[in-house]
């Protein structure tokens, strides 16, 4: 069975109404701008799906169960690359200029034992390769191959501690220049620890590109394409968003997307 229709046959258990007004968020639709005082009301019916459709998802998926994998064959095209594609901050530039052999990802908050890993450390890791499929919230998709170290490989190397709930990927992208935020996003312990959710460095049997989010961009099979950050440098475990953004887990849910983008 297709993605789309594993998608839809999840969200026909949910109510209609919440179903409808998720995925206007999932578009990222602009739609409720201009709704003036209703927009309150319309923005707490959409939190409520949002709710809705993470828990009813989490009862369908049961946690070890794999996005759809697919054969070389099926690979008809590269990877597009979206949203900020070449970071210009000071920082990422010059690691570029070095082919990031400087670069180091760091693993930070509520750890037991705080890491920093080199590109060549994590390349040096067991590795997973794995042909899925990318779909973006735009309504476009394509299939890659992403190589990576799992994550759940560096969480348990640095001890997440009991009252983490949340795991915070920070970027080098600025993806609006007249917006100064740094880029981040986040997911749960669940989807952290799936066997799917990779530090991905390798896509098609190649070094990951710049424009694809090298030196290191995060896999998570089971979500929507704004769900997998490009250009991370730390991965911070915390127990709410409520210090990150505007506290809603994520550069594009601070501006009304579904945090959990589940597919």
């Amino acid at each position: 069975m297709s993605q789309s229709k594993i998608m839809l046959n999840r969200r026909s258990l949910l109510s209609a109404g919440a179903a409808g007004v998720s995925s206007l968020v999932l578009a990222g639709c602009d739609t409720f701008d201009f709704l003036g005082e209703g927009e309150s009301k319309v923005r707490s019916v959409l939190e409520k799906a949002n709710d809705l459709t993470y828990r009813a998802q989490r009862l369908l998926i049961r946690n070890g169960a794999l996005a759809t994998e697919y054969s070389e064959t099926e690979i008809r095209q590269g990877q597009r690359p979206n949203g900020s594609t070449d970071p210009q901050t000071a920082e990422y530039l010059a690691l570029k200029s070095n082919s990031f052999a400087d670069y180091r990802l760091s693993i930070t908050g509520l750890v037991e034992r705080p890491r920093s890993y080199s590109l060549a450390e994590l390349r040096n890791m067991p590795s997973r390769t794995q042909i899925t499929r990318h779909d973006c919230v735009e309504g476009w998709s394509c299939i890659a191959k992403w190589t990576g170290t799992q994550l759940s490989r560096v969480l348990d190397e640095a001890g997440v501690k009991p009252n983490a709930r949340f795991v915070v990927f920070h970027c080098y992208d600025i993806y609006d220049e007249s917006d100064p935020a740094a880029y981040y996003e986040s997911c749960d312990l669940i989807d952290a620890r799936h066997p799917q959710t990779i530090l991905a460095y390798g896509l098609n049997g190649q070094s990951l590109p710049v424009a694809n989010g090298a030196p290191i961009r995060v896999r998570i099979e089971r979500a929507l394409g704004y769900k997998q950050p490009k250009y991370v440098h730390t991965i911070e475990l915390a127990d709410s968003f409520s210090r990150f953004g505007l506290g809603k887990g994520g550069y594009w849910e601070d501006r009304g997307y579904d945090w959990y983008a589940g597919i």
